[in-house]
């Protein structure tokens, strides 16, 4: 997936493009940047901006969406009506989704959006929102409505699809956003850390950019940045003299079977590999001793048409099934370290063994009534029963009275495991 944040450089990498990019990087997504201003900015202040001339803004932009398939775009600091008039005439006519984060003034009070802007800005870049990032005080501004709800209804009127305005309540221990979707409007609530910190807004809109280009829903979306925000003000860092970085780095493991997840979710007919049950993808730890060392998907990797969208987070001990056939592999193999379940279809095994894979497979009704009884027993018996020396690419079972036949692939990585479901296909 390829995400696109249009807005200001920070030197300081706490905001802007720079910190964009490594949000993005943390969501699995490739990240390319098109820059509106160059600003002189650190911790503690804003000293110098210049604003990059709409000539050039255009050739960045037709240099980036001339050559690569753009699947959902940001839009940041826009300052003045000149760069706001050069994004349009290039975004308006894009399919993809496009966030709105609109950057007014800085956390060091430094103005970011020049008001002789707001009325361009209004007519311009709010009508191409697919969702708008407003936090109260913004939404006040671009409204010139005092109440949310009244805030949130005229930003729709102006032109964004859906509204999320960032703060609506706070307290001590609990932030709450309200959203407003087109058809309905409720509240998310999140856990609160009281702290001035720089970079925490561009981590929010960059995350449902991110989220979008992944087909998941404003809801999902909003879910997913809310933590992602909390986790990074939660781990923010004093690299200054000011106020603090918001700062969140993901493992290798989740880097990696992130990356994996979306190589997956690319290749052609995907949806054919999906069965009943939905599929889960894991990547585990070294020696995984039980399920909670094994990073796998909170929900599933589900069928929408043609397509297949991840419902759910990474999480360590998000999958129990296929995490459960890993961690026994595993225990012979400590080098498996992945696995995937497909659909059975004999073509797939037939397949595999032409290429030369190592195919086991259990018969599920020589299963002992005693392990059936147990819960989460029989995958553990069925991949145990069927390991020899060899070790395995694929372990398969047909099935058993109301159990649905599998496929579990396994590998060393995650990328192993989708080369060899590309090798099979």
């Amino acid at each position: 997936m390829n995400v696109l944040s249009i807005g200001g450089s920070d030197p300081s990498s706490g905001a802007g493009i720079q910190s964009d990019i490594k949000t993005f990087e943390n969501h699995g997504v490739y990240g390319f940047t098109v820059i509106t201003a160059i600003t002189s900015q650190n911790t503690k202040k804003i000293s110098k901006i210049l604003p990059i001339s709409s000539k050039i803004i255009r050739s960045q932009l037709e240099s980036v969406l001339s050559d690569f398939q753009i699947d959902s775009i940001k839009i940041g600091m826009m300052y003045d009506s000149s760069i706001i008039k050069a994004v349009h005439v290039m975004i308006k006519n894009q399919k993809c989704p496009i966030v709105v984060d609109p950057i007014i003034e800085s956390t060091t009070k430094a103005i970011l959006l020049k008001k002789s802007a707001i009325r361009d800005y209004r007519k311009m870049i709010i009508p191409l929102a697919t969702i708008i990032t407003p936090n109260k005080r913004e939404s006040k501004i671009l409204s010139r409505c005092s109440k949310v709800k009244d805030a949130a209804r005229r930003l729709q009127e102006l032109g964004a699809k859906n509204v999320i305005i960032t703060g609506y309540r706070e307290s001590e221990r609990e932030i709450e956003d309200f959203v407003m979707e087109s058809d309905s409007n409720y509240i998310l609530k999140g856990k609160r850390i009281k702290m001035i910190n720089h970079g925490s807004g561009c981590n929010y809109s960059a995350s449902i950019t991110a989220s979008l280009a992944r087909k998941k829903s404003v809801h999902e979306a909003a879910k997913i940045a809310k933590e992602y925000v909390y986790q990074s003000i939660k781990n923010s860092k004093n690299l200054g003299k000011g106020i603090k970085i918001t700062y969140k780095k993901n493992s290798e493991i989740q880097k990696q079977l992130s990356l994996s997840i979306i190589d997956f979710q690319n290749i052609k007919n995907v949806s054919k590999f999906i069965p009943e049950c939905q599929t889960n993808f894991v990547f585990s730890k070294n020696k995984p001793k039980n399920i909670k060392n094994v990073l796998g998907i909170s929900g599933r990797l589900v069928k929408s048409g043609n397509d297949v969208i991840q419902a759910g987070d990474l999480v360590f001990g998000g999958s129990q099934h296929v995490a459960t056939a890993l961690i026994e592999v595993s225990k012979k193999f400590p080098e498996i370290r992945s696995a995937i379940n497909i659909k059975y279809e004999p073509k797939l095994i037939t397949k595999a063994k032409k290429r030369k894979m190592s195919v086991l497979n259990y018969n599920r009704k020589k299963e002992s009534k005693n392990s059936k009884l147990k819960e989460n027993s029989s995958i553990s018996w069925g991949v145990s029963s069927c390991l020899k020396s060899e070790m395995p690419d694929i372990i398969y079972h047909k099935g058993d009275l109301g159990k649905e036949p599998m496929i579990i692939v396994f590998g060393c990585t995650p990328t192993e495991v989708v080369k060899k479901i590309k090798q099979i296909q």
